[in-house]
């Protein structure tokens, strides 16, 4: 893969989705940010989709390839991409697709602090978010239609990692990423 794509957005616009704003930490919901994205051919199409939909929404897009859906590649490639770009604070959330869901997620899942979350729903995005505080957002586009999507993108930008007993369910999962390195 060669350089990728950055699309510049100003943030907080009046005509964004209510996400776009200036602020952002952890435990709050997702506002403007920049969210990398990466699919295989399988996936280019609903990438392209949910890449214009974040633009509009105020978010910078991260673009990570592949660059059309006709020249076969390899999800692992883009997985990785995605993980990479979220763990080494390219960008502060991923979105990866392949036809499936499940092989993308597999490879970003490889990257060491990525929480990738394969979703077919709003309420397994929401929840990936919110008691798993997933940093990737997983999708099928075999399996998910474009409606869909966008609406799962949304609950999961939305919506807020949880406290209390969700944290420390997360930080074991941290230890988990801190023995497969040793």
């Amino acid at each position: 893969m060669t350089g990728a794509d950055r699309h510049d957005v100003g943030a907080g616009r009046a005509d964004a989705s209510p996400q776009a704003s200036t602020h952002s930490d952890t435990t709050s919901r997702v506002v403007s940010m920049r969210i990398a994205l990466g699919s295989d051919h399988a996936g280019y199409d609903l990438k392209s989709l949910l890449v214009a939909t974040l633009e509009q929404w105020g978010h910078d897009v991260l673009d990570v390839g592949t660059r059309n859906a006709t020249d076969s590649v390899d999800y692992p490639d883009f997985g990785e991409a995605v993980g990479r770009a979220v763990a080494s604070g390219d960008a502060q959330l991923g979105v990866a697709v392949c036809g499936s869901g499940i092989g993308i997620s597999i490879a970003a899942n490889k990257v060491p602090g990525i929480r990738a979350a394969l979703v077919h729903d709003v309420t397994s995005a929401h929840l990936a978010r919110e008691h798993n505080h997933a940093n990737v957002l997983c999708m099928g586009s075999r399996l998910i239609g474009p409606s869909v999507a966008i609406e799962a993108l949304e609950a999961w930008l939305n919506a807020i990692p949880g406290e209390g007993r969700h944290v420390g369910r997360v930080e074991k999962l941290s230890v988990l990423d801190e023995h497969a390195n040793k």
